[in-house]
This record gives C-alpha cells, sequence and structure tokens, in this order.
C-alpha cells in the first residue's frame, strides 16, 4: 500500500492513468503494458509481484489480481502474490530473495493498491520505477519492480488503517478485473504466453477478454 500525491518523484509519476469503469480501460492498459514489455529482450523473464493481504478489504488489490491471473491458468507466467499465498509485509523480503534467486535478471512489475485525493478513487495508474509498499500505511518495506503499477482504491492522509479497511470490495474487485485483464492481453500480444487452442478458439477468448 502506497499513498499517491503531489509530492510523488518526478521519475516515478505515472505514464499510464485512467479510470478503471471507462471504456476499454482493461485494452488501454494493455497496450501500454504491450509497448513497455517490447522493450524487454524476450530471453529476459517478466516477473510480476502482487502484494497486500486479504485481511484488508483496501488492501487486497492485490492478491485479487493475482488469483485472477491465476484463473487464467497459465503454466508459464510468473506470478508471486495471490488470495491463497499473499505477499506483504511480513513476507516481502524473503520473496525478493527468492525472486532473485530463482529468475536471472527478471524485468520486475510491482502491482499494490495505493490510496490518493478524493477525486482520483478509482484510477489504474503505471509509473515507471520501483514500488515502495508501505508508504502508505507510513511502513519502510524495501521497494520492488522496474515498473509498478497502482490502483487507487481509497482517499489517503488521515486514519489508513481504517480507511483500508473500510474500502468498497466491489471497487477493488473491479479494478482488480481490470487490472488482470489488461496484463493478460499484453503478455498474448507480446507472445509471452502460449495457449494451446486452435486459432479460432484463441480469437474468441481474446474478444471476450476486450468486451
Amino acid at each position: 500500500m502506497k499513498y499517491s500525491g503531489n509530492s510523488q518523484a518526478a521519475d516515478n509519476s505515472p505514464t499510464f492513468r485512467m479510470q478503471h469503469n471507462e471504456h476499454h480501460c482493461a485494452t488501454s492498459i494493455a497496450s501500454h503494458l504491450t509497448a513497455i514489455f517490447r522493450l524487454v529482450p524476450i530471453y529476459q523473464e517478466i516477473v510480476f509481484v502482487c502484494i497486500g493481504t486479504d485481511r484488508s478489504t483496501g488492501d487486497s488489490l492485490g492478491p485479487l489480481i493475482g488469483s485472477q491471473l491465476h484463473k487464467y491458468n497459465l503454466s508459464d507466467i510468473r506470478l508471486y502474490g495471490s488470495l491463497d499465498q499473499p505477499v506483504h509485509a511480513m513476507n516481502l523480503e524473503e520473496t525478493i530473495k527468492e525472486i532473485r534467486d530463482t529468475h536471472y535478471n527478471p524485468y520486475v512489475v510491482g502491482i499494490d493498491a495505493c490510496l490518493g485525493q478524493t477525486n482520483s478513487v478509482g484510477i489504474i495508474q503505471i509509473c515507471n520505477g520501483p514500488l515502495k509498499p508501505g508508504a502508505g500505511v507510513k511502513k519502510e518495506l524495501p521497494s520492488i519492480g522496474d515498473i509498478h503499477i497502482t490502483g487507487i482504491v481509497n482517499v489517503g492522509g488521515f486514519m489508513e488503517y481504517f480507511v483500508l479497511q473500510n474500502t468498497r470490495l466491489s471497487l477493488v474487485m473491479n479494478m482488480a478485473e481490470v487490472i488482470a485483464k489488461g496484463i493478460y492481453i499484453s503478455l498474448l500480444q507480446t507472445k509471452r504466453l502460449s495457449l494451446i487452442m486452435s486459432g479460432e478458439e484463441k480469437t474468441v477468448s481474446f474478444q471476450r477478454l476486450e468486451q
């Protein structure tokens, strides 16, 4: 969980910013990620780290995205963090070590919930540079990611733990679905995934994702 405010560093400023319920938000996310992932050498693994906990509604965005991606049954996606196996403050350092030990020079995408201003709630952002989890609740945790994706789930600046506990689950679930769909489409478009299905089935599946 981080706080998104005007104090954000210039090199960490959003390169993508869109309300989750805008038309074709998922495909817009996919287009932006596709442009980024095409710059990553094909031999370099892309690793997703979905940070958060299911013990707090507002902070469950990351694990929900991880679980959504798992539902696609993709054996070749490199993913850490889900509802069943969350990555949070207690095991983040251990997870970072595991990634370093398991993957050679991976391109890491950090994903987390975010607190922001009232008129920004519901916005999905993609930013350059590492994610700084815990900043929204005044925690010092290691940074992670070459880029990061955040969803602004509620208002920050005061009583952050209470705000997270009282975040609407429907908002968080809808944002998670949009982000997961965008990631999935981008991995297909950059040929990072292999689907075992006929061309016709693949086309139908892709069209459903774009809806």
